[in-house]
């Protein structure tokens, strides 16, 4: 006689899953109850891994978390689709001992995240849409090429002092701004050999190149502005004093949705505008603004804070008095922080700024 197969089910029961995610491969801990079930390494397929848990865990509710990194949301949508419930970390979130940092290899991280999932103690990162997430890479790509530029212009100038070849007088505007007449008289340049004819040639042609890069990427930013889904929202950002086509396309695609904060402090968090505190006992020092913080919003809110006190004399009148009582720094940091406040107000209520409203 022939004994029944009785199938298991795990009806009820939370799977906690903390993946360590690599480009060729995923160490996975698996936690059920207070039990770290298996740690092992798999192909990077959340199809595979779904099918691992359906029949090793049928009927349970899985959970994982994984680090964000150089794959961003496209593995967690493909475990979203896959049945997973899934959430992104920011790894200076995850708690680390000093045993963690001293010893890290992949099968400790993960069973740190799995462990972690399932005491509640992660908090997963906004997930931005497809549209949002392609949006951000051409507007971070334009980054990269500005920056590239910026450094093969200054390793030609460099070439010209190593060379001891003086730009002319009459060019010195010229060579601030890179014009047309002042490459001209680059190419014209002759050194004592062809190898450094060679170098100085090849370094222009390269600036010249992502010269061309940007003009190109900056035609796409003007073809958005123009007519889109984003030129609403566009030209509400562009009416705060201070913001322009790429910082608004900046806050768009790195923001997605303004109602993810629930206030200006939550949003200045966000972008890195609040001190750093420490406190001990009776004792509570406030120093320079947090290390933490979005680095391509931050950066364009305190470049816009300095147009801004130019543009608004509100933003200037406030200005002059921070001035009085603390460094440049210090105060136009202060400036970007009603920038931010008057960026969230025209989104959330979507009016347009009015000048001289402090």
């Amino acid at each position: 006689m022939h004994s029944k197969i009785k199938k298991i089910s795990f009806k009820g029961q939370n799977i906690y899953i903390g993946i360590d995610v690599h480009f060729k491969s995923w160490v996975i801990t698996i936690m059920v109850g207070n039990i770290s079930y298996k740690t092992f390494s798999q192909n990077p397929d959340a199809k595979e891994l779904s099918k691992y848990l359906q029949n090793n865990f049928p009927d349970g509710n899985y959970y994982s978390v994984y680090e964000a990194g150089f794959c961003g949301f496209s593995v967690h949508r493909e475990l979203e689709k896959n049945g997973i419930n899934n959430i992104i970390v920011n790894p200076a979130d995850i708690p680390t001992t000093d045993k963690d940092k001293r010893q890290k290899e992949d099968k400790r991280d993960s069973r740190k995240l799995s462990k972690t999932l399932k005491n509640g103690e992660l908090e997963g990162i906004y997930i931005l849409n497809r549209n949002i997430e392609e949006l951000r890479s051409l507007v971070r790509y334009r980054k990269t090429i500005v920056k590239e530029l910026s450094r093969h212009k200054n390793r030609i100038k460099a070439i010209l002092k190593l060379y001891g070849i003086a730009i002319p007088i009459e060019l010195n505007s010229a060579s601030r701004y890179w014009s047309s007449r002042f490459i001209k008289w680059l190419k014209t340049i002759k050194t004592s050999t062809s190898q450094g004819s060679f170098v100085l040639h090849e370094t222009i042609e390269t600036a010249e190149y992502l010269r061309t890069k940007l003009l190109k990427i900056n035609r796409e930013f003007r073809l958005l502005n123009e007519d889109s889904v984003y030129s609403n929202k566009i030209n509400l950002l562009k009416s705060v004093p201070g913001i322009g086509l790429i910082v608004a396309l900046t806050f768009i695609s790195e923001l997605g949705t303004m109602n993810r904060f629930k206030n200006l402090d939550k949003l200045c968090s966000y972008v890195g505008l609040i001190p750093s505190t420490n406190s001990s006992g009776e004792k509570e020092y406030v120093g320079k603004i947090t290390r933490r913080s979005n680095k391509s919003l931050r950066t364009a809110l305190i470049e816009s804070a300095w147009v801004g006190i130019r543009q608004d004399p509100a933003l200037l009148l406030k200005y002059t008095e921070l001035r009085k009582r603390m460094a440049a720094n210090e105060a136009i940091v202060r400036i970007a922080k009603k920038i931010l406040g008057r960026i969230r107000y025209v989104i959330k209520n979507k009016q347009e700024y009015v000048n001289a409203v402090v």
